[in-house]
Order: structure tokens, then C-alpha cells, then sequence
């Protein structure tokens, strides 16, 4: 049963949380539609197309990625008010222990959290997919494939392989598509170069030699154009990142099957997407946790000190982040715990100021 207390914290909470997730989100609209007002005028899209299919979904991939922050803001503002009015020391000094003011704004935080995780693994995707046809269409430049010495298991024993590929061509150079019996190589393929033809789904290969091993020895055939029915898509090769952030989570969980038997780099960034979008919700527990502990004590220079010790958080929460991503893509960290390591570290620091508030 809620008590006047924890209908008055919960209003402020959520009432400063929407509050400046509104502003924050007005101003990051203003901004960009500043930096893209060029790509704009150049293209046919329509105003409806620009509101609707991008900054609705624009507000919402954003909103959900920063709303930890935004509640860890929300807290610390209007906490530090109560505590420069002197309501928390009053609270405090009524009887109210310190564990019982802090459970509405862990109700909120468990409300929220809830939000974000359906968001995150269900709405937020279907979104992206829309946001992101968007920006191919008449923002962003052709994707090109920066790896190089490509490889891909399109079935059981054949074995893909391409120097490089091309995008905006859909061809792959230096192909090459091995078929294996156990530990025996059967068929290899090579060619100087792939094309894929979208109208008929097919590969065609140009300037081939076909190696052929039998019981009765090796048989070559070459030739200079070979249409083929390879099971293998340009997607396979190359495609953006962000691709994985526009899956829901049952398709993101089959990709990263697929992606692991095919053995892809993609499958780091896919892992990381899948589970960001749990560390990024859970991470409202830890950011309530610190704001509360922070703001609640009354000290000189009021919500500004507070406030100032908010965005140094937040810059190393953001700091730790980038650090332990950038570990699972180039140095092999796991990604569970790269996504995970900033909630625990500064959970770990939120508890221990919690053992320092007033009580």
C-alpha cells in the first residue's frame, strides 16, 4: 500500500524524468535536423517520411538507449531539492529509515526498468528496421565491406571464401568456394570474380577454374562465365552493424547461431547488441542507487554540486562502456562481460556511497 510519501516521491521522480528526457530529446531533434537539413533538401522524401519513419524512431532508439541517464539526472535534481529544502533530514528525523525513503524510487526505477527491457527486446526493433531503411535510402553514403579475406560456411562442408567485396556492386574478387567430405577436399572453385544477380538470385562467376578430385585423379575445367546456384547471399559477406539492432531478440538469437557456424566477425557486435539490451535497462537500479545516495545529503552549493558530480558519473559510466566494447571486438573479451562490467563496477561505488547517506 503506497503512503503520502511514496506518492509525493513517485510524482516527483517520474514527473523530473519526463521532464528531461522531453528536453533532452527536443534539443538532440533540434541538433540533428541542423547537421542533415542538406541531405534533406537533396532528397525526395516527405515530410511525413522525415517525421514519421525517422525522428519518431529517432526519439525512441534514443530515449530508451539514454533513459539510465535520464533517471540517474531525474533523481539527482529533484532529490537535491528535497535535500536543499531540508525535507530529507525532516523525513529522516520523523522515524523514516533511510532504506524505507528510498523504496519509491526503486519502484520507479523497477517500473522503468521494465519499460525499457519490453522496449529494448520487442518495440525498439521494429523501429530501428524502419529508422534505418530511412537513413539507407536518403541518408547514409553506400555501405562498403572493410574486412578483408572473407570466409563463410553457407552449408555443411562448403566452405566460402572472397579477397574482398564490394557492396554497391555485389561483387566479391578473388572467389573461391571449397565443398569438403569429412577431411577431403572434393570440389574447389575459383574465380577472379562473383556477381550477384538480383533478379535471378544466382552468383555468376567469371574467368573460373574447377577442380574436381576423384578416386581416378584431379579433373580441371576452365572457362570465362559460369552462372552458379551458390546458397549464399550478399548479406552473408557484408552489411552494416547496426543491421543487428533492427532484430527482434528470437531473430537476433538465430543470427548469432547462424553468424558463430559461419564464423563472422558479426557475431561480436550481434552478441553485444543482445545483451546491451538487458545491462542498459538494469543499469536504472545502479544510477538510482548512486543519485539517491549523492543527492540526498544537504551540502554547500545545493543541487550544482550535485548536479556537477552527476555528469563526472556519467561521463565515466560512458568512458567504461566504450572501453570494455571496444575490448570484446578487438581484443576478445566476452562480450556478457564487457556489457556487463560498468553495471557491476559502478554498482559496486553506488553501495558503498549508500553506507555513507545519511541516515
Amino acid at each position: 500500500m503506497l503512503k503520502r510519501l511514496d506518492r509525493y516521491i513517485i510524482r516527483q521522480f517520474l514527473g523530473t524524468f519526463l521532464f528531461i528526457l522531453l528536453a533532452i530529446m527536443a534539443i538532440a531533434v533540434v541538433f540533428d535536423i541542423s547537421e542533415k537539413t542538406q541531405d534533406f533538401a537533396n532528397t525526395k522524401a516527405t515530410l511525413g517520411e522525415i517525421v514519421v519513419d525517422y525522428y519518431v524512431n529517432f526519439v525512441l532508439f534514443y530515449a530508451n538507449l539514454f533513459s539510465g541517464l535520464f533517471i540517474f539526472l531525474a533523481v539527482l535534481i529533484f532529490t537535491s531539492r528535497l535535500a536543499h529544502r531540508s525535507e530529507v533530514i525532516a523525513i529522516l528525523s520523523s522515524g523514516v529509515s533511510f532504506g524505507r525513503f528510498s523504496r519509491p524510487y526503486f519502484l520507479v526505477a523497477t517500473l522503468l526498468t521494465g519499460l525499457s527491457l519490453w522496449v529494448g527486446h520487442f518495440l525498439l526493433p521494429d523501429a530501428n528496421k524502419v529508422r534505418l531503411a530511412f537513413e539507407e535510402a536518403y541518408v547514409r553514403v553506400p555501405f562498403r565491406v572493410q574486412d578483408r579475406h572473407l570466409h563463410r560456411e553457407i552449408a555443411p562442408g562448403a566452405i566460402a571464401y572472397c579477397e574482398s567485396y564490394a557492396v554497391d556492386q555485389r561483387t566479391a574478387f578473388r572467389f573461391s568456394l571449397e565443398q569438403w567430405d569429412g577431411t577431403e577436399l572434393r570440389k574447389k572453385l575459383l574465380s577472379d570474380r562473383a556477381v550477384f544477380d538480383t533478379t535471378t538470385g544466382h552468383w555468376t562467376v567469371f574467368d573460373y577454374t574447377l577442380r574436381t578430385f576423384e578416386p581416378e585423379g584431379e579433373r580441371i575445367h576452365k572457362g570465362a562465365r559460369l552462372d552458379t546456384a551458390i546458397a549464399l547471399v550478399p548479406g552473408d559477406l557484408g552489411r552494416r552493424n547496426e543491421v543487428t539492432s533492427a532484430m527482434r531478440t528470437p531473430e537476433l538469437d538465430r543470427f548469432i547461431e547462424e553468424e558463430t557456424a559461419r564464423g563472422s566477425n558479426t557475431k561480436v557486435f550481434a552478441l553485444i547488441e543482445r545483451h546491451q539490451r538487458t545491462s542498459y535497462p538494469f543499469a536504472s537500479y545502479v544510477f538510482t542507487l548512486i543519485g539517491l545516495s549523492i543527492a540526498s545529503r544537504k551540502v554547500r552549493g545545493g543541487t550544482g554540486v550535485h548536479i556537477a558530480l552527476g555528469v563526472l558519473l556519467i561521463l565515466l559510466y560512458i568512458f567504461a562502456m566504450k572501453i570494455t566494447t571496444v575490448a570484446a571486438t578487438n581484443a576478445g573479451l566476452a562480450p556478457l562481460i564487457a556489457v556487463w562490467i560498468p553495471n557491476i563496477i559502478f554498482g559496486l561505488v553506488g553501495l558503498a556511497i549508500y553506507r555513507t547517506a545519511p541516515k
